[in-house]
């Protein structure tokens, strides 16, 4: 084995001064909490984009402005809401469990009444998704 890299009890030793203990707590990242926060910041941040692209798409198949409107300040909102996440974690988890409640609340009775995948169907699953991930971030704070 090469001089400058040896196993030792429980680390590892390189260039005999800089070890590192492998089985730290730290050091595991699914027990990391901020793991939970990049899988929660990176959900808001493609459900924003997502959000946005849909009423651009509503915009442009149907013409209607309150699409374009709505999905672009709800989008935006979520995308702020992910960005601020690691920075300012409760004020993203609440923000984004608002922007995702009055999404459901508009897409999930719609989605119930017209049976249509797009957008109804599909925003009413990333609404619920998105509620859910905020709650279990709140709850693992």
């Amino acid at each position: 084995m090469a001089k400058w890299l040896r196993p030792g009890p429980r680390r590892f030793e390189v260039s005999g001064d800089a070890t590192t203990r492998l089985d730290s707590v730290r050091g595991l990242d699914y027990e990391s909490p901020t793991s939970l926060v990049d899988a929660t910041q990176l959900y808001f941040l493609i459900f924003g984009a997502l959000t946005i692209i849909g009423g651009v798409i509503g915009y442009v198949k149907a013409g209607s402005l309150p699409s374009i409107i709505v999905g672009s300040v709800t989008g935006a909102l979520l995308i702020v809401a992910g960005w601020i996440l690691p920075a300012n974690r409760m004020v993203g988890i609440v923000t984004a469990l608002i922007i995702s409640l009055l999404l459901a609340a508009q897409f999930v009775p719609k989605f119930i009444r017209t049976g249509k995948a797009m957008p109804a169907g599909v925003m009413s699953i990333l609404s619920v998704i998105g509620i859910a991930v905020a709650i279990i971030a709140w709850l693992k704070k």
